[in-house]
């Protein structure tokens, strides 16, 4: 039962994430098809043969791929989450380890094979 809640809460903030961009959609997706794995053999395999989720949770898990378009969008979303942690008056030290995080999930990223 904890993999299935686990499951479904990540595929709930999953889905707000495709709505809103301070939410990854999908770090979040990724967790809900592993511990739907474990909990739900049903919900994996809805999400794997989902239409829009199936090809990235697939490229994920067979070459650990990332879309190229996902490559393309992170940097920007992480520029803008600084600027607006920067403009709403955040520490700067919470401001620097964020920059330093975002460059190094970005790396991450530009290092994965195209999917």
């Amino acid at each position: 039962m904890p993999w299935l809640i686990l499951a479904w809460a990540s595929l709930f903030l999953g889905m707000l994430g495709a709505f809103f961009p301070v939410l990854p959609t999908v770090p979040f997706l990724l967790v809900a098809a592993w511990a739907a794995s474990r909990g739900s053999p049903r919900l994996h395999r809805w999400l794997y043969r989902h239409r829009t989720f199936g090809p990235t949770l697939k490229a994920w898990h067979d070459h650990k791929a990332v879309p190229r378009y996902a490559k393309r969008l992170t940097p920007l979303l992480l520029l803008g989450s600084l600027a607006i942690m920067f403009l709403v008056g955040a520490n700067l030290w919470v401001v620097g380890t964020c920059a330093v995080i975002f460059v190094g999930v970005t790396a991450y990223l530009w290092s994965r094979p195209d999917a």
